[in-house]
């Protein structure tokens, strides 16, 4: 794989999204990092913007309610990430002087941060050489280098040390390559219907030389919504984003017809912090009542 066609590829076709521009800093990269995760973009932008606006800097998020966060947070799920973001804002304007660390190991030791993130910060709002690791660059590698139809069940000490072979040497051609083999998975080596006739790996691409053989490895697991916990948990936060204030229980029993689930659902959420009970019994997001 040679670093320098992808590089090309990437200053004539990547996208131009806001936590990519020279101006965006290291609290807008982290942001939208912590908001990608398991979220296509397409959703994210409109919600990404907004909270910048409003939290241009971790010390005003961390200013903000709990609740305040979760309600904001929308319908991007897993809503615990708000939480986290909520938290690694209170340490990083407590700890940091306001700014997001630009260094692995410090960014690891905030809440919510892990080896992913970390150096996605690193490389995309520092410009540093570090091995940054998704899905869609473990598919091209897999691809790409070992002629695998897909990537295998993760690993971060291989699969990072598989893209640190490639990296460049110098901290902003390496920066840039590893946002440039993200977006080839993103747009041209996707799981399925990938574009492999726009691929500037194409002529070197060892899955395309093996003849391009189906992924013959464990089975992955297709995550549903329907009718699971993570649907009934976002029918109850709506209820409580929608009011100002504790809800009764009743209201809340509306949103779902199965009372073992619901009543399950309602707990977990108990235990996540993402809602509080009252002492009268009432329902409210964390901090609102």
């Amino acid at each position: 794989m040679r670093p320098e066609v992808l590089i090309d590829w990437f200053d004539e076709h990547g996208r131009d999204l806001p936590w990519r521009k020279p101006e965006c800093t290291g609290w807008g990269v982290l942001v939208s990092e912590i908001m990608l995760q398991q979220t296509p973009v397409a959703r994210v932008q409109p919600i990404w913007e907004e909270w910048l606006k409003r939290w241009p800097v971790p010390s005003a998020l961390a200013a903000e309610s709990q609740g305040e966060v979760v309600r904001a947070w929308g319908k991007l799920g897993y809503p615990r990430r708000a939480l986290r973001l909520h938290a690694a804002a209170a340490e990083i304007a407590a700890k940091h002087g306001d700014v997001v660390p630009s260094d692995v190991d410090t960014l690891l030791a905030l809440p919510g941060i892990g080896a992913y993130t970390a150096r996605a910060i690193v490389a995309f709002a520092y410009g540093k050489r570090a091995p940054v690791v998704d899905t869609n660059v473990r598919r091209v590698v897999a691809r790409a280098v070992h002629g695998a139809g897909d990537a295998g069940p993760p690993s971060n000490t291989r699969d990072m040390a598989d893209v640190e072979k490639f990296l460049p040497a110098q901290d902003a051609p390496a920066a840039k390559f590893s946002a440039a083999l993200m977006e080839l998975g993103a747009l041209i080596c996707t799981a399925k219907s990938q574009r492999c006739a726009d691929c500037p790996l194409y002529a070197e691409c060892a899955w395309q030389k093996a003849g391009r053989p189906a992924y013959a490895g464990p089975a992955k697991v297709v995550q549903k919504f329907a009718g699971t916990d993570r649907q009934v948990r976002g029918l109850l936060l709506d209820v409580l984003r929608g009011t100002d204030g504790p809800v009764e229980q009743a209201k809340l029993d509306l949103v779902w017809h199965d009372a073992g689930q619901r009543s399950r659902c309602l707990d977990s959420l108990l235990v996540d912090g993402l809602l509080e009970q009252t002492r009268d019994g009432l329902f409210a997001l964390p901090g609102e009542h």
